[in-house]
Formats: structure tokens, sequence, C-alpha cells
């Protein structure tokens, strides 16, 4: 595929997984009261241009103007995590001319100190809620260690950081295979991404309900997303009562239980298998 393909698939795999009705998450007509469907809108709009040169850009920048671009259109956090999986995808993509387990580890074995730097003003720009503090290399000061070490010091504790320590194994392992699972079995795609996020949701603890609402909601979050799989998920009249259910019981007025990274984790999902059909 040319660059402008793969960043249009960056940008389409934003839309796909924005606009799917999954349970806790912002989606048409299922806003926040500070988050609205459109701000998803304008943030994949935003990442075109910054991702199409992610192949000759460091890494770190890529995520930097990445986020500068959403901040200038949607005004608020609504990518980080997205921008964050999507960057290495993508460089791996112009570079290799796949996305693959391969090509995405080569990709991240080379982050640099200066990678590190940029992901950081990244985030502070973004100022995602619930970081808390670290004992080392924490995003309030400046990182001494390339962008993958620094993540695999914060793996244990974020779904994202989790995903560069072991060369996305959770988009490649699980969301991947869901998505395209979906696709072949002829579910449109809401459905797809609905059910490749409960998949997904169903295999471990939000990170980032267990920043912001504790562990113990976080296990609870993923109880429920395992039962609705069970009850048939979007396959059955059931399981299609039972996510209904389940997206009502996500939604208190502080979204502590907003699956916000399993959400990320879809969409990078979404463009690993885009890049392959």
């Amino acid at each position: 595929m040319t660059v402008a393909d793969v960043a249009a698939a960056a940008q389409l795999a934003c839309l796909l997984e924005a606009s799917a009705p999954k349970p806790g998450n912002v989606s048409p007509g299922r806003h926040f009261d500070d988050l609205r469907y459109e701000d998803f809108l304008a943030a994949a709009a935003a990442i075109g241009e910054p991702m199409t040169a992610a192949g000759v850009r460091p890494l770190g920048m890529t995520i930097r103007l990445a986020t500068e671009a959403t901040r200038r259109w949607a005004g608020s956090n609504v990518n980080l995590g997205i921008v964050l999986l999507l960057a290495p995808l993508v460089r791996a993509a112009l570079q290799s001319g796949v996305a693959d387990a391969r090509s995405v580890r080569a990709v991240l074995e080379e982050t640099t100190v200066d990678d590190a730097r940029e992901v950081y003003a990244a985030i502070r720009l973004a100022a995602p809620g619930g970081l808390g503090r670290a004992e080392s290399q924490d995003v309030a000061s400046e990182p001494d260690q390339a962008l993958v070490d620094v993540m695999r010091l914060a793996a244990d504790r974020d779904g994202i950081a989790r995903e560069y320590a072991t060369g996305f194994d959770t988009t490649f392992t699980i969301g991947a295979p869901a998505v395209g699972r979906a696709r072949r079995d002829g579910l449109e795609w809401n459905d797809a991404v609905v059910e490749a996020y409960l998949t997904l949701l169903a295999a471990a603890p939000d990170t980032h309900i267990a920043r912001r609402g504790g562990v113990q909601l976080a296990d609870e979050v993923t109880q429920r997303a395992q039962a609705v799989m069970a009850a048939g998920g979007v396959r059955s009249a059931a399981g299609r009562v039972a996510i209904d259910e389940f997206d009502r019981a996500l939604r208190d007025p502080k979204h502590t239980a907003n699956p916000g990274t399993t959400a990320d984790l879809t969409a990078a999902a979404i463009f690993v298998e885009l890049l392959r059909t």
C-alpha cells in the first residue's frame, strides 16, 4: 500500500472504533458530559498528516505531532492511547510493508531517549486522568531511558505500555484475530468492532478502569464482559440484551468504569486487520 493508504487505514481504524456502540464508551448518540462523538471524528481527521510521515520521522515525534494536532481540533484528550498504539504500527507498515509482530518489535527496539522525551511531552499535553506518580521515569520529569524501556517500567499498570513491552502481543494474538474472525463470519463493522472489544475486555481487566476506579472494579467489569460473551454477544438476541445492560451498568457521572484502554486496543486491532484486507 502507499503512504496515503496506510495513513487512511489509521484514520479509518479510529472512525470505525469510535462509531461502534461499545459498552461504556462514547459513540453516536452516547456522549460524555465532557466528550462527544464528534471529538473522536475530529481526532481521526487530525492524525492523518502526522501519520503520513511516520516512516521517516522518529516515532516519538510522530506521537507528539499527532497529539498536538488532535489538541488543535478536539481540545481535549481524545486519542492519546490510540496514537501511542497506532504510531509504531504505522511506522512498521511504512518501513517494512507490513505491520506484524516482527516488524513492530524492530520499531520498538530502535526507540531512543529522544523518543521518550517526545512521548512524555505528548502525555503532558493530553493530560490523561488517573496517571498518578511513578518512582522512576515519571512523566512529570524528563526520561533518561529509551521509550521502549520506560514503557516496560509501566507495563504492570498500563495496557498501552504493556503492548510496547510485549511487542503488541495483545493486539496480534487477541484483538486483530477477533476482528478478522468476526468479519470473515459476515459481521458488519459495528458488530465486528463490538465483538473484538468485548473479547479484549473479557481477556484482561482494563487498566484505565483500574487507575480511575480501582482493581476490584476493573476485575468486575472483565467478569461482566465474560458473561456477555457467554450469552452470545452480538451474535444472539440474549447477548444483545446483555450488551445493552452492560452499557448502562458502565455509565456513571465520573466515567470511572469506562474501558478506555480496551477501546484503544480495539482501534489498533482494526488497523492491523485493515492492512490485511
